[in-house]
């Protein structure tokens, strides 16, 4: 299994991003998919996650500006992020856990980052 985060860039202050998270390989069922976020020197902090049943969660500090959702049949999971500040910038990670097809365990996977700026 593979995650494969992309959509990251330069936006200016209240800006807009949709970032994308595509899981590929054989799974049976995902339970929970979320995105991580990372700046230098700091821990990676919890963004937000999509629970199986379609229960959302997001970090205070992104409520009401940032939204998540996944399309089950792609199995892609999205952030989109709304008026977005310089103190959003960082390197966006997605993280999912799943159970692979064979298997009767939940495994967690990590995608590569992608970097989200924002900058006038």
């Amino acid at each position: 299994v593979q995650l494969q985060a992309s959509g990251g860039g330069l936006v200016q202050p209240g800006g807009s991003l949709r970032l994308s998270c595509a899981a590929s390989g054989t799974i049976f069922r995902t339970n929970v998919m979320g995105w991580y976020r990372q700046t230098p020197g700091k821990q990676r902090e919890w963004v937000a996650s999509w629970s199986i049943g379609g229960l959302t969660n997001y970090a205070d500090f992104v409520k009401g500006r940032f939204a998540i959702s996944r399309d089950n049949a792609n199995d892609t999971v999205y952030l989109q992020m709304n008026n977005l500040k310089p103190e959003d910038t960082a390197v966006y990670y997605c993280n999912g856990r799943l159970i692979e097809a064979g298997s009767n365990r939940e495994s967690t996977y990590w995608g590569q980052g992608t970097l989200v700026t924002v900058s006038s």
